[in-house]
C-alpha cells in the first residue's frame, strides 16, 4: 500500500490560493508596524552578514497559505508572524524590512532544497527543526513551539483524537509532503491508503470542504487560523500530541550567521510580542508565547 499523493500544477495551485485567499477575506489581518532599521549595524568582512546588506536584500522562504504565519496579502507579499520574525532580522541587518525583504513560496516539501541552492538566505515557515533536516541544513531559534491536532468538520463526531484513525480506515486524513506532520501521523492510521498528501494545507482545506478527506493535520496555531476562516464550517478536536519547535533554516554549518540572528531575536523581545499581537495573537484561541531559549548554533 502506498500514500496518496498529489501535486499541484502552477494554474492548479494559483486557483487553490485565490481560494484560499477568498475564504479569509484576502488579508491575514496584520497591522504591525515594523522594526526601525539598525543604522549602526556593521559587519566583519565575508560573513553572510555583510554579503546580505552589501547586496541590500534579504531573500526569505516562506508559506503563502497559512492565516497567521505566512499567508498572500492583497499586495501579493505574505503576511503573518513569519514574515514579521524575518522583518525584525532585516532591520538587525540594517535594511528597510518593509522593501528590503525578497520573499519566495517555500512549501514544506522543498525548504531544504531552496536554501541548498542558494535560493534564499533563510527559511521561516512554521518549520520543524528536528535532526533529520540539521543533516542538510542549520537552524537558528526556536523562535515558537507550536503542536500537532486534527481539524474536522463540525459534523464530524466520529474523530476525537488522532487514537480514533486507525478504528476509522475509512476517515482520510490530509497533510503536505516533507511536513513533520505527516510523518508524525503514521502511526496512528489504519493503513498508508488513509493519508493523502498536497504540497499545501490550502489544499486539504479545500479538500475537507469537499468531502475529499475528513481530517486535516498539522499545527495548532495553524489549524486555528483556518478554523476561524471556515464561518464555523471547521473545528478542532483532542489535544496537541507533539511538540514543535519552529527554526529559522539556514545553509549548514553558518554558525555566525546563526548566532547573529538568535541575538537578534533575543534583543528584540518586544518587537516579537507586538508582531504575534499583529498576527497570529489575532487568531481565537491561541496564547501569547515567550521567546524561548535558543538552541546552541552548530
Amino acid at each position: 500500500m502506498r500514500t496518496m499523493t498529489f501535486r499541484a500544477t502552477a494554474a492548479a495551485a494559483a486557483v487553490v490560493l485565490a481560494g484560499s485567499l477568498a475564504a479569509c477575506g484576502g488579508d491575514d489581518g496584520d497591522d504591525s508596524s515594523a522594526p526601525e532599521p539598525n543604522e549602526d549595524a556593521t559587519f566583519e568582512a565575508g560573513t553572510t552578514m555583510a554579503k546580505i546588506q552589501e547586496a541590500g536584500t534579504l531573500r526569505v522562504g516562506t508559506k503563502f497559505d497559512q492565516p497567521g504565519f505566512g499567508l498572500q496579502g492583497l499586495e501579493d507579499d505574505p503576511e503573518g508572524f513569519d514574515v514579521e520574525i524575518a522583518k525584525i532580522i532585516a532591520a538587525e541587518l540594517g535594511l528597510d524590512p518593509e522593501s528590503a525583504i525578497e520573499y519566495t513560496q517555500a512549501p514544506s516539501e522543498v525548504r531544504e532544497q531552496v536554501i541548498e541552492d542558494g535560493d534564499v538566505d533563510m527559511v521561516v515557515a512554521t518549520y520543524t527543526i528536528n535532526d533529520e533536516r540539521k543533516q542538510r541544513i542549520s537552524f537558528a531559534g526556536p523562535y515558537y513551539t507550536a503542536g500537532q491536532m486534527l481539524m474536522v468538520a463540525e459534523d464530524n463526531d466520529t474523530i476525537t483524537a488522532p487514537e480514533d484513525l486507525a478504528d476509522n480506515p475509512d476517515q482520510q486524513v490530509c497533510s503536505v509532503n516533507g511536513s513533520t506532520p505527516s510523518e508524525n501521523i503514521r502511526e496512528y492510521l489504519a493503513s498508508e491508503d488513509q493519508l493523502t498528501l498536497f504540497d499545501e494545507y490550502s489544499q486539504c482545506v479545500d479538500a475537507l470542504g469537499n468531502g475529499q478527506v475528513d481530517v486535516v493535520t498539522t499545527d495548532n496555531v495553524i489549524l486555528l487560523g483556518y478554523v476561524g476562516d471556515s464561518d464555523g464550517a471547521y473545528k478542532l478536536v483532542g489535544e496537541q500530541f507533539t511538540e514543535e519547535p519552529y527554526g529559522i533554516g539556514i545553509k549548514k554549518g553558518d554558525t555566525e550567521f546563526c548566532e547573529f540572528i538568535n541575538t537578534a531575536l533575543q534583543d528584540n523581545e518586544d518587537a516579537y510580542l507586538e508582531a504575534w499581537e499583529n498576527t497570529a495573537g489575532k487568531v481565537e484561541g491561541t496564547e501569547t508565547p515567550e521567546l524561548p531559549e535558543p538552541d546552541a548554533c552548530a
